[in-house]
């Protein structure tokens, strides 16, 4: 079994990437990009953290969050918001796929993959490349040719406080600083 252990820094800040089971593209769905804002919503009122930068593709999402002095607990948060979300899209009868017998008897559902990946960000420039790479990951995987094309995105944020130009790494079909992150990201 492997030693899995997750990075404790209380008032740290992280980048995730949370993925849907097999991959499925339930985030194509306006009503599943509804559901997941209002659960992450809702979670931030119960337990509260700061949306440093966030995209959510068809099958995945990327985002960074920093949490509060003391607090090292995003992985309660991570187990409510995708339990939240699975019980209102299960609800409305939204897809999932099949889980085996022992899966279903330990509370799983076929719509989020069982764990969630993080990545405890160390340094500035270690924020500066993820907060880039959740911004550029639209263009990475196709969606667009640039990253103001995608909605879905905190990019628009951050293009309005002035953080990036409207522009930024339009029309690039490779960003070679990410490949770093995407060895370890495993996309």
């Amino acid at each position: 079994m492997p030693n899995w252990r997750r990075a404790h820094v209380p008032g740290g800040s992280f980048f995730f990437t949370v993925v849907t089971d097999s991959r499925a593209p339930i985030f194509r769905s306006e009503v599943a990009r509804t559901i997941l804002g209002g659960c992450i919503r809702l979670c931030r009122e119960t337990w509260p953290f700061e949306i440093n930068a966030i995209v959510l593709l068809p099958d995945h999402l990327h985002t960074i969050w920093s949490l509060p002095p003391g607090d090292d607990g995003y992985s309660k948060r991570w187990a409510w918001i995708k339990k939240e979300f699975t019980k209102q899209w299960i609800a409305i009868d939204g897809e999932e796929n099949q889980v085996s017998i022992g899966k279903r008897r330990d509370g799983r559902r076929g719509v989020w993959q069982t764990k969630f990946w993080e990545h405890t960000l160390e340094s500035e420039v270690d924020f500066e490349q993820h907060f880039d790479y959740v911004h550029f990951n639209p263009v990475k995987h196709g969606l667009v040719s640039r990253p103001q094309d995608w909605a879905w995105s905190s990019f628009h944020r951050w293009v309005r406080l002035g953080v990036y130009p409207p522009n930024w790494a339009g029309g690039q079909s490779a960003f070679n600083g990410f490949r770093e992150i995407e060895q370890t990201v495993g996309e």
